[in-house]
C-alpha cells in the first residue's frame, strides 16, 4: 500500500502510488504507526519544497518523532499547497524567491505565507493569473487546473491532461497564494511536470 504522503494543490495529504518530482515537509504530521493525524502544525510556519536528491542523503519514511516526508508532483503543486523553496537544498532558488517576494528573510516569507494559508481563497479572473498558478472553477470545485504556456491543464498525482477551454474573463477560485502568484508575475518560473504541454497538437 502506498504511504499517505502525496500533497495535493489543496494542501491535502493523500496516499498515491505516483512518484512525485519534488520533496518537502511541514513538520511531523504522523503518529508512531506512520498515519497522518494532522495536515499541518500550528506551531510551525516553515513549509518547504525540496529536491529529491541532496548530498546523497537517504531517509527512512515516516519515522516516529521525525518530520513527515512529503512529495509533490511538481514545484507548481508545492506552491499551490502553500510551500516555498528550501534554503538548504535549493539556496539559489530560495534566495531569489525571497527577493522577488519583497521579503527581507526566509522567516518573514514564512510568516506571510502562513497568514495567507489562513485566509479564504480569493476569486480572480483567468486573464489576471500568471503561468504556474493553480485554481478551481465553480462548475468543478474539486478539479484543479494549472495555467501554463497559453493553455489550461488538469492536475493529478500522475501528471497533467488537457483542461477545459475557459474564457479569459472567467472568475475562478485561486489555490496558489497571492504572494507566490506575484513572484511568478515578476519572473520566478516554477518547475512544472513535463506532461503539461506534451499533448497539445
Amino acid at each position: 500500500m502506498p504511504h499517505q504522503n502525496r500533497v495535493t494543490p489543496f494542501s491535502e495529504i493523500e496516499a498515491s502510488a505516483a512518484r512525485g518530482m519534488w520533496y518537502g515537509n511541514r513538520g511531523c504530521l504522523h503518529n508512531d504507526r506512520g498515519e497522518i493525524v494532522r495536515p499541518f502544525r500550528k506551531d510551525l510556519d516553515r513549509w518547504l519544497i525540496c529536491v529529491l536528491d541532496f548530498k546523497g542523503r537517504r531517509r527512512p519514511l515516516l519515522r516516529p518523532g521525525h518530520f513527515t516526508e512529503l512529495f509533490f508532483l511538481d514545484e507548481a503543486t508545492g506552491f499551490a499547497a502553500g510551500h516555498r523553496p528550501c534554503v538548504e537544498c535549493r539556496r539559489n532558488d530560495a534566495l531569489r524567491f525571497i527577493k522577488v517576494c519583497g521579503c527581507a528573510s526566509a522567516r518573514e516569507l514564512d510568516a506571510r505565507l502562513a497568514l495567507e494559508r489562513k485566509e479564504p481563497r480569493r476569486i480572480e479572473l483567468v486573464e489576471h493569473l500568471p503561468d504556474g498558478a493553480m485554481f478551481t472553477t465553480s462548475e468543478q470545485p474539486t478539479v484543479t487546473l494549472l495555467k501554463w504556456r497559453g493553455a489550461l491543464w488538469r492536475w493529478s498525482h500522475f501528471g497533467y491532461s488537457p483542461g477545459p477551454a475557459l474564457p479569459e474573463s472567467a472568475p475562478v477560485t485561486v489555490l496558489t497564494p497571492a504572494l507566490s502568484c506575484d513572484a511568478f508575475s515578476k519572473g520566478y518560473t516554477p518547475h512544472v511536470h513535463p506532461s503539461a504541454g506534451q499533448m497539445l497538437p
